[in-house]
Protein backbone atom coordinates (compact mmCIF):
# COMPACT_ATOMS: atom_id res chain seq x y z
CA UNK A 1 0.00 0.00 0.00
CA UNK A 2 1.36 3.69 -0.91
CA UNK A 3 2.46 5.09 2.05
CA UNK A 4 1.81 8.80 2.84
CA UNK A 5 4.98 9.59 4.53
CA UNK A 6 8.79 8.57 4.52
CA UNK A 7 10.38 6.61 7.39
CA UNK A 8 10.74 8.39 10.65
CA UNK A 9 14.53 9.93 10.29
CA UNK A 10 15.91 9.31 13.59
CA UNK A 11 19.46 10.89 12.70
CA UNK A 12 17.83 14.27 14.45
CA UNK A 13 18.21 12.93 17.73
CA UNK A 14 21.98 13.86 18.58
CA UNK A 15 23.25 12.26 21.66
CA UNK A 16 25.09 15.38 22.63
CA UNK A 17 24.43 18.44 21.70
CA UNK A 18 22.99 21.66 23.53
CA UNK A 19 20.15 21.47 21.50
CA UNK A 20 19.19 17.82 22.34
CA UNK A 21 16.05 18.51 23.79
CA UNK A 22 15.21 20.72 21.17
CA UNK A 23 15.48 18.55 18.49
CA UNK A 24 13.96 15.28 20.22
CA UNK A 25 10.62 17.62 20.85
CA UNK A 26 10.28 18.34 17.52
CA UNK A 27 10.77 15.17 16.51
CA UNK A 28 8.15 13.78 18.68
CA UNK A 29 5.34 16.34 17.48
CA UNK A 30 6.67 15.59 13.65
CA UNK A 31 5.85 11.64 14.71
CA UNK A 32 2.89 12.47 16.08
CA UNK A 33 1.08 14.79 13.61
CA UNK A 34 2.44 11.78 11.01
CA UNK A 35 0.16 9.50 13.25
CA UNK A 36 -2.56 11.06 13.53
CA UNK A 37 -2.76 11.77 9.91
CA UNK A 38 -2.15 8.08 8.89
CA UNK A 39 -5.04 7.04 11.25
CA UNK A 40 -7.41 9.89 11.41
CA UNK A 41 -10.29 10.44 9.30
CA UNK A 42 -8.27 12.70 6.45
CA UNK A 43 -5.37 13.70 4.73
CA UNK A 44 -5.03 15.74 1.49
CA UNK A 45 -3.83 14.14 -1.98
CA UNK A 46 -1.09 16.62 -1.84
CA UNK A 47 0.73 14.98 1.08
CA UNK A 48 1.90 12.38 -0.69
CA UNK A 49 4.82 14.24 -1.49
CA UNK A 50 5.08 16.01 1.94
CA UNK A 51 8.12 13.53 2.73
CA UNK A 52 10.13 14.68 0.13
CA UNK A 53 9.50 18.43 1.00
CA UNK A 54 10.53 17.30 4.47
CA UNK A 55 14.01 16.54 4.09
CA UNK A 56 14.96 19.87 2.48
CA UNK A 57 13.38 20.91 5.35
CA UNK A 58 14.87 22.49 8.52
CA UNK A 59 12.63 21.22 11.51
CA UNK A 60 10.75 24.65 12.90
CA UNK A 61 9.57 24.71 8.70
CA UNK A 62 8.50 20.95 9.00
CA UNK A 63 6.79 21.41 12.02
CA UNK A 64 5.16 24.36 10.56
CA UNK A 65 3.73 22.19 7.37
CA UNK A 66 2.64 19.09 9.87
CA UNK A 67 0.81 21.86 11.30
CA UNK A 68 -1.24 23.42 8.27
CA UNK A 69 -1.35 19.65 7.14
CA UNK A 70 -3.90 19.28 10.26
CA UNK A 71 -5.55 22.17 9.93
CA UNK A 72 -6.18 21.04 6.17
CA UNK A 73 -7.71 17.90 6.99
CA UNK A 74 -9.73 18.83 9.64
CA UNK A 75 -11.53 21.74 8.00
CA UNK A 76 -11.57 19.79 4.50
CA UNK A 77 -11.41 15.65 6.49
CA UNK A 78 -14.27 13.47 7.27
CA UNK A 79 -14.43 15.64 10.82
CA UNK A 80 -15.30 18.34 8.95
CA UNK A 81 -18.32 20.09 10.74
CA UNK A 82 -20.35 19.53 7.98
CA UNK A 83 -20.67 16.03 7.93
CA UNK A 84 -24.25 14.73 8.20
CA UNK A 85 -25.91 17.69 8.10
CA UNK A 86 -27.66 17.20 4.82
CA UNK A 87 -29.78 14.68 4.14
CA UNK A 88 -28.41 11.80 1.26
CA UNK A 89 -31.48 10.42 0.07
CA UNK A 90 -32.08 11.00 -3.98
CA UNK A 91 -29.46 13.76 -3.76
CA UNK A 92 -28.22 12.58 -7.50
CA UNK A 93 -28.06 15.29 -10.21
CA UNK A 94 -28.33 14.75 -13.12
CA UNK A 95 -29.72 11.09 -13.27
CA UNK A 96 -28.55 8.84 -15.95
CA UNK A 97 -29.92 5.69 -17.21
CA UNK A 98 -26.03 4.91 -18.66
CA UNK A 99 -22.85 5.87 -17.19
CA UNK A 100 -19.47 6.42 -19.61
CA UNK A 101 -16.05 6.42 -17.30
CA UNK A 102 -12.84 7.05 -19.50
CA UNK A 103 -9.93 6.47 -17.92
CA UNK A 104 -7.26 9.63 -18.59
CA UNK A 105 -4.32 10.23 -16.36
CA UNK A 106 -4.07 10.03 -12.38
CA UNK A 107 -6.36 12.47 -10.26
CA UNK A 108 -3.94 14.43 -9.35
CA UNK A 109 -3.48 15.89 -12.56
CA UNK A 110 -6.77 16.55 -13.30
CA UNK A 111 -7.69 20.18 -13.78
CA UNK A 112 -10.87 21.41 -11.96
CA UNK A 113 -13.00 20.89 -15.36
CA UNK A 114 -11.21 18.10 -16.87
CA UNK A 115 -13.69 17.89 -19.96
CA UNK A 116 -13.44 21.08 -21.15
CA UNK A 117 -9.33 21.47 -20.86
CA UNK A 118 -7.78 22.77 -23.62
CA UNK A 119 -4.70 20.99 -22.79
CA UNK A 120 -6.76 17.80 -22.11
CA UNK A 121 -7.99 16.97 -25.35
CA UNK A 122 -9.64 13.02 -25.34
CA UNK A 123 -12.05 14.20 -22.26
CA UNK A 124 -12.70 17.22 -24.24
CA UNK A 125 -13.41 15.93 -27.68
CA UNK A 126 -15.61 12.94 -25.93
CA UNK A 127 -17.16 15.26 -23.71
CA UNK A 128 -18.19 17.79 -26.78
CA UNK A 129 -19.01 14.52 -29.25
CA UNK A 130 -22.01 13.57 -26.84
CA UNK A 131 -23.06 16.96 -26.66
CA UNK A 132 -23.04 17.23 -29.67
CA UNK A 133 -25.40 13.98 -30.63
CA UNK A 134 -27.25 14.72 -27.59
CA UNK A 135 -30.33 14.54 -29.74
CA UNK A 136 -29.58 11.07 -31.33
CA UNK A 137 -28.68 9.22 -28.18
CA UNK A 138 -31.62 7.58 -27.14
CA UNK A 139 -30.30 6.40 -23.04
CA UNK A 140 -29.66 9.48 -20.83
CA UNK A 141 -26.09 9.32 -20.46
CA UNK A 142 -23.93 10.78 -18.20
CA UNK A 143 -19.54 11.02 -18.83
CA UNK A 144 -16.81 10.94 -16.04
CA UNK A 145 -13.12 11.04 -15.95
CA UNK A 146 -11.34 8.25 -13.93
CA UNK A 147 -8.13 6.95 -13.26
CA UNK A 148 -5.95 5.57 -16.10
CA UNK A 149 -2.36 5.68 -15.36
CA UNK A 150 -2.73 4.50 -11.45
CA UNK A 151 -0.22 1.14 -12.08
CA UNK A 152 -4.01 -1.06 -12.27
CA UNK A 153 -5.02 -2.88 -15.78
CA UNK A 154 -6.78 0.28 -16.85
CA UNK A 155 -4.99 2.66 -19.17
CA UNK A 156 -5.26 6.23 -20.64
CA UNK A 157 -7.98 5.91 -23.59
CA UNK A 158 -10.05 3.11 -21.96
CA UNK A 159 -13.56 3.20 -22.06
CA UNK A 160 -15.66 1.80 -19.54
CA UNK A 161 -19.82 1.35 -19.99
CA UNK A 162 -22.64 0.76 -17.16
CA UNK A 163 -25.35 -0.75 -17.08
CA UNK A 164 -24.00 -2.97 -20.25
CA UNK A 165 -20.31 -3.93 -18.47
CA UNK A 166 -18.20 -3.42 -21.11
CA UNK A 167 -15.05 -2.23 -21.60
CA UNK A 168 -13.44 -0.73 -25.29
CA UNK A 169 -9.11 -0.41 -25.17
CA UNK A 170 -6.96 2.86 -26.53
CA UNK A 171 -9.44 5.39 -28.08
CA UNK A 172 -7.82 7.78 -29.44
CA UNK A 173 -8.45 11.65 -29.68
CA UNK A 174 -9.32 10.92 -33.96
CA UNK A 175 -11.62 7.92 -32.67
CA UNK A 176 -13.99 9.76 -30.56
CA UNK A 177 -16.64 10.62 -32.97
CA UNK A 178 -16.85 7.39 -34.60
CA UNK A 179 -16.73 5.49 -31.04
CA UNK A 180 -19.42 7.89 -30.22
CA UNK A 181 -21.41 7.45 -33.37
CA UNK A 182 -21.10 3.58 -33.66
CA UNK A 183 -21.57 2.45 -29.58
CA UNK A 184 -23.36 5.68 -27.77
CA UNK A 185 -25.40 6.97 -30.70
CA UNK A 186 -26.19 3.38 -32.83
CA UNK A 187 -25.42 0.77 -30.14
CA UNK A 188 -23.40 -1.51 -31.56
CA UNK A 189 -19.93 -2.35 -31.04
CA UNK A 190 -17.24 -0.24 -31.84
CA UNK A 191 -16.03 -0.68 -36.16
CA UNK A 192 -12.37 0.05 -35.01
CA UNK A 193 -11.86 -1.64 -31.76
CA UNK A 194 -12.81 -4.64 -29.48
CA UNK A 195 -15.76 -5.17 -26.91
CA UNK A 196 -14.65 -6.54 -23.56
CA UNK A 197 -16.54 -7.36 -20.85
CA UNK A 198 -16.24 -6.82 -17.60
CA UNK A 199 -16.99 -9.05 -14.22
CA UNK A 200 -17.32 -8.18 -11.03
CA UNK A 201 -18.10 -5.04 -8.97
CA UNK A 202 -16.28 -1.28 -9.64
CA UNK A 203 -15.90 0.62 -7.28
CA UNK A 204 -15.52 4.39 -8.01
CA UNK A 205 -14.19 7.43 -5.23
CA UNK A 206 -14.19 11.14 -6.25
CA UNK A 207 -10.64 12.10 -5.66
CA UNK A 208 -11.27 15.15 -7.62
CA UNK A 209 -8.71 17.73 -5.85
CA UNK A 210 -8.21 20.66 -8.06
CA UNK A 211 -12.08 20.78 -8.19
CA UNK A 212 -13.32 20.50 -4.68
CA UNK A 213 -10.73 19.99 -1.55
CA UNK A 214 -12.94 17.79 0.11
CA UNK A 215 -13.29 15.26 -2.14
CA UNK A 216 -8.85 16.09 -2.92
CA UNK A 217 -9.31 15.27 0.91
CA UNK A 218 -11.20 11.79 1.58
CA UNK A 219 -11.09 10.48 -1.55
CA UNK A 220 -7.45 9.17 -1.79
CA UNK A 221 -7.76 7.54 1.86
CA UNK A 222 -11.09 5.69 0.80
CA UNK A 223 -9.32 4.76 -2.23
CA UNK A 224 -6.62 3.35 -0.19
CA UNK A 225 -9.14 2.14 2.41
CA UNK A 226 -10.61 0.02 0.04
CA UNK A 227 -7.74 -1.68 -1.29
CA UNK A 228 -6.70 -2.45 1.78
CA UNK A 229 -9.87 -4.35 2.26
CA UNK A 230 -10.11 -5.67 -0.80
CA UNK A 231 -6.83 -7.45 -0.25
CA UNK A 232 -7.22 -8.31 3.30
CA UNK A 233 -10.11 -10.58 2.02
CA UNK A 234 -8.57 -12.06 -1.39
CA UNK A 235 -10.95 -9.99 -3.13
CA UNK A 236 -8.34 -8.74 -5.88
CA UNK A 237 -9.89 -10.24 -8.95
CA UNK A 238 -13.45 -9.43 -8.13
CA UNK A 239 -14.05 -6.13 -6.45
CA UNK A 240 -12.01 -3.16 -8.12
CA UNK A 241 -11.16 0.34 -7.23
CA UNK A 242 -10.28 3.50 -9.36
CA UNK A 243 -10.81 7.36 -8.76
CA UNK A 244 -13.01 9.59 -10.56
CA UNK A 245 -13.20 13.05 -11.23
CA UNK A 246 -16.51 15.02 -9.90
CA UNK A 247 -19.80 13.29 -9.70
CA UNK A 248 -22.04 15.98 -7.65
CA UNK A 249 -22.50 16.96 -4.51
CA UNK A 250 -18.84 18.09 -3.03
CA UNK A 251 -20.44 18.57 0.36
CA UNK A 252 -21.16 14.96 0.59
CA UNK A 253 -17.71 13.83 0.65
CA UNK A 254 -16.47 10.99 -0.02
CA UNK A 255 -18.80 10.30 -2.64
CA UNK A 256 -18.19 7.30 -4.53
CA UNK A 257 -20.33 5.05 -6.69
CA UNK A 258 -20.49 1.14 -6.75
CA UNK A 259 -21.51 -0.78 -9.78
CA UNK A 260 -22.27 -4.26 -9.41
CA UNK A 261 -25.18 -7.27 -10.25
CA UNK A 262 -28.00 -7.51 -7.83
CA UNK A 263 -29.81 -10.57 -7.04
CA UNK A 264 -32.25 -9.89 -9.78
CA UNK A 265 -29.51 -10.39 -12.40
CA UNK A 266 -29.82 -6.22 -13.07
CA UNK A 267 -26.27 -4.42 -13.07
CA UNK A 268 -27.41 -0.88 -10.59
CA UNK A 269 -24.86 1.66 -9.56
CA UNK A 270 -25.41 2.89 -6.08
CA UNK A 271 -24.22 6.55 -5.25
CA UNK A 272 -22.94 7.01 -1.82
CA UNK A 273 -22.33 10.11 -0.02
CA UNK A 274 -20.51 10.82 4.03
CA UNK A 275 -18.30 7.49 3.06
CA UNK A 276 -15.63 7.18 5.58
CA UNK A 277 -12.71 4.86 5.88
CA UNK A 278 -14.83 3.25 8.91
CA UNK A 279 -17.66 2.82 6.05
CA UNK A 280 -15.70 0.73 3.59
CA UNK A 281 -15.72 -3.29 5.44
CA UNK A 282 -19.25 -2.52 5.58
CA UNK A 283 -19.48 -1.64 2.11
CA UNK A 284 -18.04 -4.91 0.93
CA UNK A 285 -18.99 -7.00 3.02
CA UNK A 286 -22.65 -5.89 3.03
CA UNK A 287 -23.56 -4.20 -0.20
CA UNK A 288 -20.94 -6.00 -2.59
CA UNK A 289 -20.89 -9.27 -0.65
CA UNK A 290 -24.78 -9.65 -0.18
CA UNK A 291 -26.26 -6.81 -2.05
CA UNK A 292 -27.53 -4.90 1.00
CA UNK A 293 -28.38 -1.34 0.54
CA UNK A 294 -26.37 1.14 3.47
CA UNK A 295 -29.47 3.50 3.53
CA UNK A 296 -27.67 5.74 6.17
CA UNK A 297 -24.99 6.49 3.70
CA UNK A 298 -27.09 6.11 0.17
CA UNK A 299 -27.46 8.67 -1.99
CA UNK A 300 -29.12 7.30 -5.24
CA UNK A 301 -29.28 4.67 -7.89
CA UNK A 302 -28.55 4.71 -11.88
CA UNK A 303 -31.95 5.04 -13.15
CA UNK A 304 -33.55 6.78 -10.66
CA UNK A 305 -35.27 10.20 -10.96
CA UNK A 306 -37.32 12.59 -9.45
CA UNK A 307 -40.56 11.40 -10.09
CA UNK A 308 -39.21 8.21 -8.00
CA UNK A 309 -38.05 10.40 -4.83
CA UNK A 310 -39.69 8.55 -2.17
CA UNK A 311 -38.61 5.33 -3.90
CA UNK A 312 -36.14 3.04 -2.27
CA UNK A 313 -33.97 0.30 -3.58
CA UNK A 314 -35.72 -2.90 -2.63
CA UNK A 315 -33.95 -5.00 0.33
CA UNK A 316 -32.85 -8.43 -0.15
CA UNK A 317 -35.58 -10.28 1.27
CA UNK A 318 -37.65 -8.59 -1.26
CA UNK A 319 -35.55 -9.37 -4.04
CA UNK A 320 -35.24 -13.28 -2.44
CA UNK A 321 -38.79 -13.17 -2.00
CA UNK A 322 -39.42 -12.67 -5.98
CA UNK A 323 -36.53 -15.60 -7.56
CA UNK A 324 -38.85 -17.51 -5.34
CA UNK A 325 -41.92 -17.10 -7.49
CA UNK A 326 -41.70 -19.95 -10.42
CA UNK A 327 -41.22 -18.35 -14.02
CA UNK A 328 -43.07 -19.73 -16.99
CA UNK A 329 -40.70 -21.92 -18.56
CA UNK A 330 -37.54 -21.08 -16.13
CA UNK A 331 -35.61 -23.81 -17.02
CA UNK A 332 -35.43 -23.13 -20.99
CA UNK A 333 -35.24 -19.45 -20.30
CA UNK A 334 -32.33 -19.55 -17.54
CA UNK A 335 -30.40 -22.04 -20.28
CA UNK A 336 -31.15 -19.63 -23.09
CA UNK A 337 -30.07 -16.58 -20.78
CA UNK A 338 -26.55 -18.41 -20.13
CA UNK A 339 -25.30 -19.45 -23.61
CA UNK A 340 -26.97 -16.56 -25.60
CA UNK A 341 -25.71 -12.88 -25.73
CA UNK A 342 -27.78 -9.94 -23.55
CA UNK A 343 -28.56 -6.55 -24.73
CA UNK A 344 -27.79 -3.83 -23.11
CA UNK A 345 -29.05 -0.45 -22.54
CA UNK A 346 -29.72 0.85 -26.57
CA UNK A 347 -29.02 -2.52 -28.18
CA UNK A 348 -25.65 -2.51 -26.85
CA UNK A 349 -24.31 -6.31 -26.57
CA UNK A 350 -22.64 -7.04 -23.11
CA UNK A 351 -22.12 -10.95 -24.18
CA UNK A 352 -21.12 -11.83 -20.63
CA UNK A 353 -22.01 -15.28 -19.38
CA UNK A 354 -25.21 -15.07 -16.71
CA UNK A 355 -23.36 -17.78 -13.91
CA UNK A 356 -22.88 -15.74 -11.00
CA UNK A 357 -19.17 -17.24 -10.68
CA UNK A 358 -18.19 -15.07 -14.14
CA UNK A 359 -20.53 -12.09 -13.68
CA UNK A 360 -19.27 -11.16 -10.20
CA UNK A 361 -23.25 -11.12 -8.94
CA UNK A 362 -22.52 -8.95 -5.93
CA UNK A 363 -25.07 -10.90 -4.08
CA UNK A 364 -23.25 -14.48 -4.59
CA UNK A 365 -20.09 -13.23 -4.29
CA UNK A 366 -18.25 -15.38 -1.62
CA UNK A 367 -15.73 -13.29 1.18
CA UNK A 368 -12.45 -15.00 2.59
CA UNK A 369 -12.43 -14.43 6.44
CA UNK A 370 -8.95 -13.97 7.98
CA UNK A 371 -7.92 -14.16 11.32
CA UNK A 372 -7.32 -10.24 11.18
CA UNK A 373 -10.62 -9.60 9.66
CA UNK A 374 -12.14 -11.70 12.72
CA UNK A 375 -10.50 -9.61 14.98
CA UNK A 376 -11.77 -6.55 13.78
CA UNK A 377 -15.78 -8.02 14.14
CA UNK A 378 -16.59 -8.07 10.62
CA UNK A 379 -17.12 -12.05 9.94
CA UNK A 380 -16.85 -13.25 6.70
CA UNK A 381 -19.80 -13.62 4.19
CA UNK A 382 -20.77 -16.46 2.24
CA UNK A 383 -23.64 -16.92 -0.04
CA UNK A 384 -26.28 -19.87 -0.08
CA UNK A 385 -25.18 -23.40 -2.11
CA UNK A 386 -25.46 -22.05 -5.73
CA UNK A 387 -29.11 -20.86 -6.58
CA UNK A 388 -29.95 -22.44 -3.11
CA UNK A 389 -31.91 -19.82 -0.48
CA UNK A 390 -32.22 -20.13 3.14
CA UNK A 391 -35.42 -22.17 3.24
CA UNK A 392 -34.31 -24.71 0.50
CA UNK A 393 -31.46 -25.61 2.51
CA UNK A 394 -33.16 -26.31 5.68
CA UNK A 395 -35.52 -28.85 3.78
CA UNK A 396 -32.57 -30.23 2.90
CA UNK A 397 -31.33 -30.72 6.11
CA UNK A 398 -34.34 -31.76 7.85
CA UNK A 399 -34.91 -34.18 5.28
CA UNK A 400 -30.48 -35.90 6.26
CA UNK A 401 -31.86 -35.77 9.47
CA UNK A 402 -35.42 -37.94 8.61
CA UNK A 403 -32.87 -40.26 7.34
CA UNK A 404 -30.63 -40.71 9.94
CA UNK A 405 -33.15 -40.98 12.55
CA UNK A 406 -34.69 -43.83 10.15
CA UNK A 407 -31.51 -45.72 9.90
CA UNK A 408 -30.53 -45.09 13.67
CA UNK A 409 -34.42 -46.87 14.39
CA UNK A 410 -33.48 -49.82 12.16
CA UNK A 411 -29.82 -50.63 13.75
CA UNK A 412 -31.20 -51.32 17.01
CA UNK A 413 -34.82 -53.34 15.65
CA UNK A 414 -31.88 -55.62 14.29
CA UNK A 415 -30.41 -55.88 17.59
CA UNK A 416 -33.53 -56.64 19.18
CA UNK A 417 -34.67 -59.49 16.70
Amino acid sequence: MRTAFAPVNRCRIFSVTKNHHHQRSLLLTSQSVRLALSYSTSFPAPLRTLATARRRSPPMAEAASDNAAVDEAVKYGFERPEMYSSSLANTVDPPCDRHIFLCYKDYDSWPSRVEASETDLLPKLFSSALKARKSDIKVKTRLTICGGSDGSELSDGDVLIFPEMIKYRGLKDSDVEAFVDDVIVKGTPWTSGLQEALTGAFVFVCAHASRDKRCGVCGPVLIEKFKEEIKLRGLESQVFVNSCSHIGGHKYAGNLIVFGTNFEGKVVGDWYGYVTPNDVPDLIDLHIGKGEIIERLWRGQMGMYVEDAEKKPPKRKELEKRREKPQENGNQENKESVSSCCQGANGVSCCRDASPAVNGDVGDLKLKDTAEHGKRGHGSVVAWPGKWDQRDVLMAAAAVGAVATVAVAYSFYRRAA
